[in-house]
C-alpha cells in the first residue's frame, strides 16, 4: 500500500510519553518539569493563529482575514478559536514567539516534517530526532509509549516503547503467551517484560485517538511525581490551501484541536501544570497572501505557541520583521529571525536541568543557537 501525500499530511492524533524518574536515579533527584511537545503538521499559519496588527493583513487576505480576534498585546491578537491559549496567557502561564520557524525553505512536507523531528540540516540524513538525542544527553531514562517510534524521539539508545491508544489490547495472559516466544534474556523479551510491568493508566484503552482525549491520559501520567516527563502530541490538518477561513474554516478547525489539548492537559494537570511547559512545532508557515481557493500556500516564518506555569511572562518574543514586500522572505513569507531550534534546545536545557551548551552540543551538532532560557522561563 502506498500512502498518499494528503494521508501523510493528514495523519491521526497520537499520543507518546517519554522519561520516567522511576527508572533512573538522576531524574529521581531533580524538580520535576514536565515538557510537552505539540507537533502541528501540515505548516501551521503563525499569521492567522496570532495575528499581527497590520492593515496590509487587509490587503493580501480580504477574505480570510481572522475577525473577532482576542487581543494579547498592542501589536498581536490571538484567533478566537484559542480560547484555552488565551486564558493561560491572561494568567502569565502563554507566551508566543513569533517570526520563527526551522532552517528550511523548501516547501516539501516530506522533507519538512523530517527536518522539525530531526533537528537536522539534510533532509534523512539524520536517523533520530533532536528530542531523543537531548533526553539522552540529560541521562534521565528511556520510557516510551508509543509504536512505532516518532523520529522526533529516537536517540542512539533503543527505548522500550508501546502504543496503547488505538489497537485493542492483548490480556495479561496474552502478554505473557507473547513474552515467552521471545528468547530468555533478549533484548526483545526484557522489553515485553517492561510492557507487562507498565502502570495500570498505561495498559488502558481509550475510546478514541482524538488528540484531547489522549491530553487525559497525558496529564494522568504526567502530574505523577513517578511519572512520566515528556509527551510528544502530533496533530495533522494544517496544511490548507483551500477553505482556510478567517475565524471558522479548516484552519480554525485545526487550532481549536491544538486548543482541547491544551485545555484537557491544563485541567488534568492540576497544580502540576506550573511545573510543565508545552510548546508547539511545525514544519513551516504558509505565504502571507491569499490564494484563488481562500486558502494559503506553503511559506517559511510561523509561530511556536507556549504554555504552562515555567514560562517567565506572557509575551510575545520577536524580532519582527514586517509585512512589507522587502521585507519578506522571497518577497512572499513571512520572514524567520529566530531559529526555532534554540528554542527547543533552550527548553530542553531548562527543562532537564542540563547545560546549554551541553545540549546544543549532543542535540543539535554544536550549531548556533541562542540561548533563550532567561528570556522566556522562569529563573
Amino acid at each position: 500500500m502506498t500512502i498518499g501525500r494528503r494521508e501523510f499530511i493528514a495523519g491521526l492524533g497520537s499520543l507518546t510519553l517519554l522519561g520516567s524518574p522511576i527508572f533512573n536515579a538522576r531524574a529521581a533527584r531533580l524538580k520535576k518539569k514536565n515538557l510537552v511537545i505539540v507537533m502541528l503538521r501540515g505548516g501551521m499559519d503563525g499569521l492567522t493563529a496570532i495575528q499581527p496588527n497590520d492593515r496590509r493583513m487587509e490587503e493580501v487576505r480580504p477574505d480570510i482575514l481572522v475577525t473577532g480576534t482576542k487581543k494579547l498585546t498592542s501589536d498581536f491578537n490571538v484567533h478566537p478559536r484559542l480560547n484555552s491559549f488565551l486564558s493561560c496567557w491572561k494568567k502569565g502561564k502563554a507566551a508566543v514567539v513569533h517570526a520563527t520557524s526551522i532552517p528550511y525553505t523548501l516547501r516539501s512536507h516530506f522533507d519538512g516534517q523530517n527536518l522539525m523531528e530531526s533537528g537536522g540540516h539534510t533532509p534523512y540524513a539524520d536517523k533520530t530526532g533532536w528530542l531523543g538525542r537531548g533526553i539522552e544527553a540529560s541521562e534521565l531514562g528511556s520510557l516510551a509509549v508509543s509504536l512505532p517510534m516518532p523520529l522526533i524521539l529516537r536517540g542512539n539508545l533503543n527505548p522500550d516503547n508501546y502504543y496503547p491508544t488505538w489497537m485493542n489490547l492483548p490480556t495479561k495472559d496474552e502478554m505473557r503467551l507473547i513474552n515467552s516466544s521471545y528468547t530468555k534474556g533478549s533484548a526483545l523479551a526484557e522489553t515485553m517484560e517492561r510492557v507487562r510491568n507498565r502502570p495500570v493508566a498505561m495498559m488502558q484503552r481509550v475510546d478514541d485517538n482524538d488528540a484531547h482525549v489522549l491530553a487525559r491520559v497525558a496529564a494522568q501520567e504526567l502530574k505523577r511525581e513517578d511519572g512520566p516527563r515528556v509527551a510528544v502530541f502530533d496533530i495533522g490538518g494544517f496544511d490548507t490551501h483551500a477553505a482556510q477561513g478567517g475565524e471558522d474554516g479548516e484552519h480554525g478547525e485545526r487550532l481549536a484541536d491544538y486548543d482541547k489539548v491544551l485545555k484537557a492537559l491544563r485541567e488534568g494537570l492540576g497544580q502540576a501544570f506550573d511545573d510543565t511547559l508545552v510548546l508547539t512545532l511545525t514544519e513551516f508557515g504558509r505565504k502571507v497572501e491569499q490564494n484563488g481557493g481562500y486558502g494559503t500556500e506553503h511559506g517559511y516564518g510561523t509561530a511556536i505557541l507556549m504554555a504552562g506555569g515555567l514560562l517567565k511572562e506572557a509575551q510575545i518574543y520577536a524580532d519582527w520583521p514586517g509585512l512589507k514586500t522587502k521585507h519578506l522572505f522571497e518577497k512572499q513569507d513571512l520572514n524567520a529571525t529566530i531559529d526555532a531550534r534554540s528554542v527547543y534546545c533552550s527548553a530542553m536545557s531548562y527543562c532537564f536541568d542540563v547545560d546549554f551548551k551541553t545540549m546544543k552540543t549532543n542535540a543539535f551538532f554544536g550549531d548556533d543557537l541562542e540561548d533563550l532560557s532567561g528570556r522566556l522561563f522562569k529563573a
